[in-house]
């Protein structure tokens, strides 16, 4: 089956063997669906052409005659034209594409990520999860199979186009984030202890590739799956980045994302300020393998967690 994931900035799917749960193929492309939506309320024009582009890319390379489930998140969410873009993509490319709230993409992203955790005997039956997007970023409590998962709407695409510069986003963040600060706080008063940190999406596996030595051509997401990542190495490594022209970053981290990585890089340090963590734990797997794991296994996303 194919599962596919449209976030506020990229187009990812998967092609999964339900017998298997192997991964026969994968397709990603930067769309920046978010675009201008902080300005405007809608989704561009051109965005949506650039979407519809990234659909017929994904159909020469992946096996659409079979099922397929799409999902989008964040950016359509708060767009307010959002079912005449999703009619537009359903009628250029006939695939139909599902709203779901951030706590489902929460909690599709979870279960791919416990699942991934076992594949890789990594221990942590206690856990914070973070999953950094373009439009939103979701904070996972998890404890023995309890959980507690919220939403919030801050993301490297929107954010890096609120505030422009990386000075303005570091001193907006603070504020910006308190909701976030305040969350965990009381996640913390309600018993929930992580021990480990977990993070997903573009920015850490990013910057767990760049500490890899990988660039977006040679990117591995096995390499990636749980390579730790400090606080120290996100400063190296956006250090780095700022460093080189804007060719060079293109090829180190991919066109239509070098100018929001560094934005992305904020976010995560002041997630690690609020969490209280110094290490977190990187994880490839997201929203489209929890899409993928789910529709196999024939799962209803909200009885799982609760």
């Amino acid at each position: 089956m194919i599962a596919i994931d449209l976030g506020s900035n990229t187009f990812r799917a998967i092609e999964m063997a339900c017998d298997t749960f192997e991964v026969i193929g994968e397709f990603e492309r930067v769309v920046r669906t978010a675009d201008g939506l902080h300005q405007t309320g809608q989704i561009s024009e051109a965005a949506v052409k650039r979407i519809i582009e990234a659909a017929e890319e994904a159909k020469k390379v992946l096996d659409f005659s079979q099922k397929v489930v799409a999902v989008t998140t964040e950016a359509i969410r708060k767009a307010s034209n959002s079912q005449a873009v999703l009619d537009t993509i359903a009628d250029c490319t006939g695939i139909k594409f599902r709203l779901i709230s951030g706590e489902e993409e929460a909690k599709y992203t979870l279960l791919a990520v416990i699942s991934r955790l076992e594949k890789l005997g990594l221990q942590c039956d206690t856990f914070v999860m973070v999953d950094i997007g373009g439009g939103s970023t979701e904070v996972v409590f998890y404890d023995h199979g309890r959980v507690l998962i919220k939403s919030f709407p801050v993301g490297i695409l929107t954010v890096a186009q609120a505030y422009g510069s990386l000075e303005a986003i570091q001193e907006a963040l603070p504020k910006l984030m308190k909701s976030i600060s305040d969350h965990v706080n009381q996640s913390k008063a309600e018993g929930f202890t992580p021990d480990c940190f977990i993070s997903t999406a573009g920015t850490p596996t990013t910057i767990a590739a760049m500490k890899l030595g990988m660039n977006y051509q040679t990117y591995d997401p096995q390499k990636i799956n749980g390579t730790q990542l400090t606080r120290e190495d996100l400063k190296r490594e956006l250090d780095r980045l700022l460093a080189l022209d804007e060719k060079e970053r293109q090829k180190l981290v991919g066109v239509g994302r070098e100018d929001l990585i560094a934005a992305g890089v904020l976010i995560f340090d002041q997630l690690y300020h609020i969490l209280d963590f110094g290490l977190a734990t990187v994880i490839d797997d997201g929203l489209r393998e929890g899409v993928a794991i789910a529709e196999c296994r024939q799962l209803n996303i909200h009885e799982i967690f609760h």
